[in-house]
């Protein structure tokens, strides 16, 4: 359904849009991000909107740009199709756009990631009410609710999920709400459903705070079946990730808007390049390079059979036997490693971008 605002927006005739993605090895995901990209351009059907991806998948970000130049386009918007601004929001896609801007001349805008707000809120709430409705079994207020982030080296980006988290278990009334993260900081899933589990619930519910499904969404699963199996008193509930949610969509065209209105600034008063803070303080003024490109689309796959074919050459192989990238995010060191319910050391920085 597209929203009442949507319909009486103006757009300038000479601009172009463009979705930055991140890229997976999974091709539903990537078909999931497509998907939205159609939703977004059926909201807007005279404006030219293209899509690129950070890493692994074709198109990459200059070629959506190339593609939005060849039809004309005079100034482009591009948006970060990430929830919250971490490093990928704050540095590697806005060092693409920066480097094509200055070699093509090409004015391009960017807006703000999805972000805090009452729609994305309202989705994740969706997707929530989807999964109570289906199991009325316990009452919410015997309900703990548990939402898995991606993880980041980004303090702000990580509590953003811990206030997504509480903002639900208020609105919805539930018993208690636990904050899980797939990678980089802590507590990880595994010890940290198992922690949470020590408070005595009878029923979980377990949203993975994610726009597409991929590795990250799977290995979410993987480590609450595990923790499920173990505690088979407990009756463990997987809420959808947000992909195509309306509200999803009507926050991308919120985003736009801010653009056009010279709105789109991000907070950066907790922001670890501009704030000094406590446990990040030198990284205050950390240069805004990408740290992508020698992973801008290797990775071919073909998005009806799923197989992949590699063209990276910085690449190993993983201890399952699959092909893995080389993806070292040791810029980007965790200062609390030890925490007892989430270890990180640099191999699984690693692994947890993959």
């Amino acid at each position: 359904m597209i929203s009442s605002a949507s319909t009486k927006d103006k757009y300038p005739s000479n601009i172009g849009i463009v979705l930055c993605g991140h890229g997976s090895r999974d091709p539903n995901a990537v078909k999931e991000f497509i998907n939205v990209v159609d939703k977004i351009k059926s909201r807007i059907p005279n404006i030219p909107v293209a899509f690129g991806f950070l890493e692994f998948n074709r198109p990459i970000i200059s070629e959506a740009l190339d593609q939005l130049r060849n039809m004309g386009v005079e100034r482009v918007i591009a948006l970060p199709a990430m929830l919250f601004a971490a490093g990928h929001t704050k540095n590697d896609i806005p060092a693409v756009l920066n480097k094509y801007s200055s070699e093509k001349g090409l004015p391009i805008q960017y807006g703000r990631e999805l972000g805090l707000n009452s729609l994305m809120i309202g989705a994740a709430g969706a997707r929530l009410q989807e999964i109570i409705d289906s199991n009325p079994t316990f009452p919410l207020s015997e309900t703990l609710l548990v939402v898995a982030g991606r993880g980041s080296s980004d303090p702000d980006a990580n509590s953003n999920v811990c206030k997504i988290t509480r903002m639900l278990v208020e609105g919805f009334g539930f018993g208690w709400g636990e904050t899980v993260f797939s990678g980089v900081t802590f507590p990880l899933v595994d010890p940290g459903l198992r922690h949470s589990l020590k408070l005595g619930f009878k029923r979980v519910i377990l949203l993975p705070y994610f726009l597409f499904s991929g590795v990250l969404v799977s290995r979410v699963r993987d480590h609450s079946l595990r923790v499920s199996n173990d505690n088979p008193d407990v009756k463990f509930l997987n809420a959808s990730y947000l992909s195509d949610q309306d509200l999803v969509i009507d926050t991308f065209m919120e985003r736009i808007q801010e653009v056009l209105k010279g709105e789109n600034f991000m907070n950066c008063s907790l922001c670890k390049y501009r704030s000094s803070l406590l446990g990040f303080e030198s990284e205050v003024g950390y240069e805004q390079i990408s740290h992508h490109d020698h992973v801008e689309g290797c990775l071919d796959i073909c998005l009806d059979c799923g197989v992949e074919e590699c063209k990276c050459k910085n690449k190993k192989e993983s201890f399952s036997g699959n092909t893995i990238h080389e993806h070292s995010h040791e810029h980007f060191p965790y200062p609390h490693a030890e925490h007892p319910l989430g270890p990180v050391t640099l191999s699984s920085l690693n692994q947890s971008q993959i």
